[in-house]
């Protein structure tokens, strides 16, 4: 008898071909007649331990439950995500996604958020990545310095199309992104590795996290999981030239659109058939040996399937840059405690740390230039998505009047306290009133974590003028059922424009 007269699952046929059992030194015409009970464990050659827990736990995945909080979790982040992609759809870099797609793109199985066009899901994946941080709406996680939704949530919707997921599995698939792609940075070093290197923490995390989602989707097994990883640590990439972009779209790009696409071009090579090494992290030439040479490789499974990092990820509840939002939260919170004008205030001083404020330093785009919108909040007693993206509005001269108005110091003190960024604004009045706040867990974070209603009502304000209010209220409720949905292509026409 040979392996092809053998009883065995085709899931698992991939490793049971000629080839696998003679790499193993097993006899081909005697493998079935052995007793499983008496065999001797396989050792795969070249396999680490730590790989071999990573990628068995990344086939167990999709079929394994979860907490009802971590679930809870999810739901939002998903929601807030995909309130993301289609506000970011109305924007410059979500713009020229859909310019791609109409140019260069034929239709496919996945549908394209906000439109009625179609594509395949590696492009769909590149769009709705693209779109999802197209602007400074989506999460963050602080200990990897990352923004793993944006990556992950396109790279979910287009396998769950393609693959024909159920909603159970879509949240599942998800989870298993956030846990992955912020682990391997967590491994090199988070945000050090961030600040030190010429490299971008974002799109290296997006990768390899929209790759553990689609290939959990896909349906891979352990051995494929791990071909999966070799495949996404060649795709890895992204330099930190990012930060000099003016329109968003090169940054759109590098944190969302490339690594969702290059995630999803991984699991689909190894479900074709594509094989490769057993262990890109470790050995010979790994993965980290070329980014990370001191990195700590046993935090890739550190807590892996007790502790369920999109627990840990921001939900913003400013849409602008991460570092701003801190010194948002405080002017709000003094804004709270007195009552005056934009006109009674001489000056708002902000602290942050030196290398958090060099991001956000008198940018020329809105969203991310925090002098610009602290004369906003000073203005508006709010910071609107709409006056978040108003370039025009950069340029008037009662703005102006009010950017000038606020220093910032960057706090060489508060580098100790980094990854937490912490945020000390001081605003002085006309009559000599000196108001200081200091905030340190920021609204969102795992300290001081936005409510449901706050979600929803962030993802309402950002849905309802492209979709309706009908639409998005309905989206919404279907998202936070998102587990007993039998197929996440229901969502479809809720998401078309």
């Amino acid at each position: 008898m040979t392996i092809k007269q053998a009883s065995i699952s085709p899931l698992n046929a991939v490793r049971m071909d000629r080839r696998s059992v003679l790499k193993h030194g097993v006899a081909v015409t005697a493998f079935p007649f052995f007793n499983a009970a008496a065999q001797s464990p396989v050792v795969t050659p070249g396999l680490g331990e730590t790989m071999r827990v990573l990628s068995e736990h990344m086939a167990q995945a999709a079929v394994s439950p979860l907490p009802a909080e971590v679930v809870e979790h999810a739901k939002q982040h998903i929601l807030d995500t995909l309130a993301a992609i289609v506000s970011g759809g109305k924007l410059e870099p979500g713009k020229a996604a859909y310019r791609y797609l109409q140019q260069h793109v034929a239709a496919g199985k996945c549908s394209v958020i906000g439109s009625k066009r179609s594509a395949g899901p590696i492009d769909a994946a590149l769009a709705h990545g693209v779109m999802a941080h197209a602007d400074e709406t989506d999460d963050s996680h602080g200990r990897s310095r990352s923004h793993p939704g944006c990556a992950i949530v396109p790279a979910a919707w287009a396998c769950g199309e393609y693959f024909n997921a159920s909603g159970a599995q879509f949240i599942r698939s998800v989870v298993l992104g956030y846990d992955v792609g912020t682990r391997v940075l967590m491994a090199m070093g988070g945000p050090t590795f961030s600040y030190s290197s010429h490299k971008s923490s974002h799109s290296i995390a997006g990768v390899f996290g929209a790759a553990a989602t689609a290939g959990s989707l896909a349906g891979l097994q352990a051995e494929q999981m791990r071909w999966m990883l070799d495949y996404t640590a060649q795709q890895s990439s992204g330099i930190a030239s990012w930060g000099r972009d003016v329109d968003h779209i090169e940054k759109a790009f590098v944190f969302g659109g490339m690594p969702a696409r290059s995630g999803v071009t991984s699991a689909l090579l190894v479900k074709t058939g594509w094989n490769g090494i057993q262990d890109v992290f470790s050995g010979a030439d790994n993965f980290f040996e070329a980014y990370a040479p001191n990195a700590k490789t046993e935090m890739l499974i550190d807590g892996l399937g007790k502790r369920h990092e999109v627990t840990l990820t921001d939900i913003k509840k400013w849409t602008v840059g991460s570092p701003i939002q801190g010194p948002l939260d405080a002017l709000e919170l003094i804004q709270a405690k007195q009552s005056f004008t934009a006109d009674d205030v001489t000056e708002v001083i902000v602290r942050l740390e030196p290398s958090v404020a060099k991001v956000v330093d008198n940018r020329d785009i809105p969203d991310i230039c925090l002098q610009h919108m602290m004369a906003v909040m000073l203005m508006d007693r709010t910071a609107s998505f709409k006056a978040a993206h108003d370039k025009a509005r950069m340029r008037e001269a009662v703005t102006l009047a009010q950017r000038s108005k606020v220093v910032l110091v960057k706090d060489e003190a508060l580098t100790a306290l980094l990854p937490v960024r912490v945020a000390i604004v001081e605003v002085v009045l006309k009559d000599g009133t000196r108001l200081s706040q200091k905030v340190e867990a920021v609204r969102g974070t795992p300290r001081n974590p936005m409510t449901r209603q706050e979600v929803i009502d962030k993802a309402t304000d950002l849905m309802n003028p492209v979709l309706g209010q009908a639409k998005t209220k309905q989206l919404i409720r279907t998202v936070f059922e998102l587990d007993a949905l039998p197929r996440i292509q229901s969502l479809r026409p809720l998401l078309q424009a």
